[in-house]
């Protein structure tokens, strides 16, 4: 009966979206997806990204086969779509071989390996959904929010450096090289949850047996809750509103070699109709921290591998350089996404540990802290830019104290986890 309820709001969701961005005149969910099966897939890796989650759930004898048929339909998909003028890119082929995964395993198959396959399955199609869902709710952060408060922001950025600034102009020294990897690591941070959440989940198959929590609940969550701030903070970003994209209506084209001067009278600014205001909480930071957080161990408490730690590091390290550096995030947006991933990891994470004294102490402690900061860059904005040194050294204290707190809670003490109850694997 859950099973049914999700599925069928998932649709009620997805429908009402489709209707909304219709009658507005973008984009929805269900034509993108149209165009992911049969026309111009809008990404090359959220697919594939996908379909790869979806293999944890089945055999090696099905992987492979699920994988030869994704690659030959895509090959097939771009061939027609070259020859009949459009651009060369692929993605068709993971939707449809998810699709076909999903049928073939709730027609055809029984006991554990259906239940294995489907979980496996909708994850794959949560996580391409979840986009779907995300591009819209982007238009609707436009719509709710004409007028934008990145006056304030910059303000209160002031207290921590100007980092965007800072960054701005390293990226730009550094050349094109680094300007690619970067913005590769910006714009694949799917692919990146898709590796530390195949790692998580190898031993679905030959063990039968789920663990209590892993990054693709983290990644849903954060999805759910963090762009519901975008409508009450719209912010642009230094780059739009500060810098030559801002469509002639910056305040000036400062990003990122000129610090603009401090405005103590700051105002909602109106924008444009285009650009969205999805800067506050960078969601891209809380993600990024995320994928760093799962990729330190295992369910049941081992270090993860040495290539995979140092591979979460990397890519927490340089998504951070690149949301500063290429102007779409001010530091301020950083802190708080980074608070909000520590909150919704802690309210997930070790399940078996019930909603003990520790954990809702934590996680009240990161919404206080996430509010207090919220209600700051609105509100003591100005303080903060008359103030730089105290106002930085108290809002970078009080992170520091949540980061040690939460890092006591989940990393410092090794709990042991219950013992699994073995699941039978059917053939």
């Amino acid at each position: 009966m859950r099973t049914a309820a999700l599925i069928t709001a998932v649709i009620a969701l997805l429908v009402g979206l489709q209707i909304v961005a219709s009658h507005n005149g973008f984009e929805g969910p269900l034509h993108s997806l149209w165009e992911d099966f049969a026309g111009t897939p809008k990404s090359v890796s959220v697919p594939w990204a996908g379909l790869a989650l979806a293999l944890v759930g089945l055999s090696w004898r099905w992987r492979f086969i699920t994988l030869g048929v994704a690659v030959a339909v895509d090959a097939i998909c771009a061939l027609i779509r070259v020859l009949s003028g459009g651009p060369m890119t692929v993605g068709n082929g993971a939707v449809i071989a998810l699709a076909g995964v999903a049928l073939t395993a709730w027609l055809g198959w029984e006991g554990a390996a259906k239940r294995n396959a489907l979980r496996a399955a909708a994850l794959g199609a949560l996580l391409i959904l979840a986009t779907k869902i995300g591009d819209v709710w982007l238009h609707f952060t436009v719509m709710a929010g004409p007028n934008v408060r990145d006056r304030y922001l910059v303000l209160a950025d002031h207290a921590f450096g100007e980092p965007s600034w800072v960054m701005g102009r390293v990226i730009d020294a550094l050349g094109p090289a680094v300007y690619g990897v970067l913005h590769w690591v910006y714009i694949e941070l799917p692919v990146a949850a898709m590796v530390v959440a195949a790692w998580q989940l190898r031993k679905v198959v030959p063990t039968g047996i789920w663990p209590g929590h892993y990054l693709v609940r983290t990644f849903l969550v954060l999805g759910l809750l963090g762009p519901v701030v975008y409508l009450m903070f719209p912010v642009v970003g230094p780059m739009f509103a500060f810098g030559h994209d801002g469509h002639g209506l910056q305040v000036g084209n400062y990003w990122p070699h000129i610090v603009p001067p401090l405005d103590y009278h700051p105002t909602p600014m109106p924008f444009d109709n285009a650009t969205p205001r999805n800067c506050m909480p960078s969601m891209h930071t809380a993600w990024a921290t995320t994928v760093f957080l799962h990729s330190r161990r295992a369910a049941d408490g081992t270090p993860a591998p040495r290539w995979l730690r140092w591979g979460g590091m990397f890519w927490l390290l340089a998504t951070l350089t690149a949301t500063l550096g290429f102007g779409y995030h001010y530091g301020a947006d950083l802190l708080a996404g980074a608070v909000l991933a520590l909150t919704v990891e802690s309210a997930l994470r070790a399940p078996e540990r019930g909603w003990d004294r520790g954990r809702i102490a934590l996680v009240a402690t990161g919404f206080g802290l996430l509010t207090g900061l919220l209600l700051a860059y609105r509100y003591l904005a100005v303080r903060m830019a008359e103030y730089p040194v105290p106002a930085g050294i108290i809002a970078l204290g009080l992170f520091a104290g949540f980061v040690s707190v939460f890092y006591y809670t989940w990393f410092a003490r090794r709990t042991e986890a219950p013992a699994p109850v073995p699941v039978a694997v059917g053939t």
